[in-house]
């Protein structure tokens, strides 16, 4: 009998397998961010109602039919020696004509998705940081943060490697426009 001989694991792989290997209590979401292991309880029902109210105005208002999925798990570009990102926004919006998230896996490539969405909850540092950035080197054209501890809407936009380029804050109770493919001024006097 001939022992084989393995290749010892990566720091990263190891992290990955551990991550993947989770089993995390219902409700809670555990992300891998910049080379991190995030977990976070189920979210309160301002939360949720701040989704809803975005989610309703682009079903009723976006010039391009958009479909949604809500904690969706992307798999995305990593900054240095990290493994690849696995973020789960509170949203995601691809165009319906695309029907992306068809046959998707659970953890899926981000290629085609024209928005992601994030309410603070918890963690709010790792949303207006860590996830900007994450969803900046995917390439991901928009990201929407509503900050509830500062009280207000921003629109990320331009993502170039690490970060977006642009982006635009209003306070909550004040319209913020959303480009193309979607093209509204999105509502937010519901938010207050």
């Amino acid at each position: 009998m001939t022992a084989m001989a393995h290749e010892p694991l990566t720091q990263e792989e190891v992290l990955l397998e551990g991550f993947l290997a989770l089993d995390t209590p219902e409700g809670f979401r555990a992300e891998l961010i910049e080379g991190e292991i995030v977990v976070t309880p189920p979210p309160d029902g301002d939360h949720e109602d701040y989704i809803g109210l975005i989610v309703e105005q682009v079903h009723t208002r976006s010039r391009t039919r958009m479909q949604f999925a809500g904690t969706k798990g992307l798999i995305l570009r990593s900054g240095g020696n990290c493994p690849k990102d696995r973020v789960i926004p509170d949203g995601t919006f691809a165009p319906r004509e695309l029907r992306l998230y068809r046959g998707a896996d659970s953890w899926m490539p981000c290629d085609g998705v024209t928005m992601v969405l994030e309410v603070t909850s918890t963690k709010p540092k790792a949303d207006r940081e860590a996830k900007r950035r994450c969803y900046a080197r995917g390439g991901i054209p928009l990201y929407l943060l509503v900050d509830r501890e500062a009280s207000s809407i921003t629109l990320f936009s331009d993502p170039e490697k690490d970060d977006y380029r642009e982006h635009c804050t209003r306070p909550l109770g004040k319209s913020i426009t959303l480009p193309e493919p979607f093209a509204f001024d999105l509502d937010t006097t519901d938010f207050l």
